[in-house]
């Protein structure tokens, strides 16, 4: 049997300099749980997964609202697996995240790898809908296929617009069913682990950094606004997450240093 589950975390300024959680609703196998974070001034909740989803069916989201002034990270306690439903004809699950920032807002969307296990078909969806003065940090991770094992098909979407205006939408694909050369030399070339970092800054304005290659499967790509986008390829999840952390440590120096001007 297929769920329906949406959870719901909404942070607001408290006007003493820090951040309160008004909302916070779980639902299904999609559990939120405040903590505490290592930065003053900042709300933290976890994502915490109550059951394996999301199955062959599934429909799963997360709605995630920082409202003017708010600082505000959402993580996760372990990566998300996508696995098979329980019949052949359960069709593909889908999960949807959904993302505002008001002004002057900070949202941190840090959750951990997605998994595409052998026979799982997942659609996932995020959306961002940032303020002008709004900032953004959104990392994802997608590991194609557990340990020995081919990936399921999976298909991303990442839409960010801007004081409503589009600054990036990115659509991937991959396994089964996937457009022929996917896991070909000139795209994945062997590696089975993919990651994006997103940082919207308004600092940024004052001054994009140049493009440049992380390495040698990683790109930094400033994008037409105050933003920043890098893709990354490695072998594994742990290798991804170094490159990523690696990248998102010096461009929060760069935005620090643009601030300070």
């Amino acid at each position: 049997m297929s769920v329906t589950a949406t959870a719901r975390i909404t942070a607001v300024a408290d006007g003493r300099g820090s951040t309160a959680l008004p909302l916070l609703e779980s639902d299904g196998p999609l559990a939120l749980r405040r903590t505490r974070s290592p930065e003053t001034g900042y709300a933290r909740v976890t994502v915490v997964g109550a059951m394996s989803a999301p199955l062959g069916g599934d429909r799963l989201a997360v709605e995630v609202r920082a409202e003017d002034g708010a600082r505000l990270t959402v993580d996760a306690a372990a990566a998300t697996v996508a696995l098979p439903g329980a019949g052949p004809d359960a069709g593909p699950a889908s999960y949807t995240v959904r993302l505002s920032a008001g002004e002057g807002a900070e949202l941190r969307w840090l959750p951990e790898q997605l998994v595409s296990a052998r026979g799982s078909a997942l659609d996932m969806t995020t959306r961002a809908d940032l303020a002008p003065t709004a900032r953004l940090v959104l990392r994802e991770e997608q590991v194609l296929g557990r340990h020995g094992e081919p990936t399921g098909r999976l298909s991303t979407r990442l839409t960010v617009r801007r004081a409503g205006r589009p600054l990036l939408d990115q659509h991937l694909a991959y396994g089964p069913g996937a457009p022929g050369g996917w896991d070909g030399a000139a795209v994945l070339g062997g590696h089975r682990a993919v990651g994006q970092l997103l940082l919207v800054d308004p600092a940024f304005d004052h001054g994009l950094p140049a493009p440049r290659l992380l390495g040698t499967t990683a790109a930094l790509t400033p994008l037409a606004g105050p933003a920043v986008l890098v893709t990354a390829l490695a072998p594994d999840a742990r290798l991804l997450r170094a490159v990523l952390d690696e990248a998102l440590e010096d461009l929060l120096k760069d935005s620090r240093a643009l601030r300070r001007r």
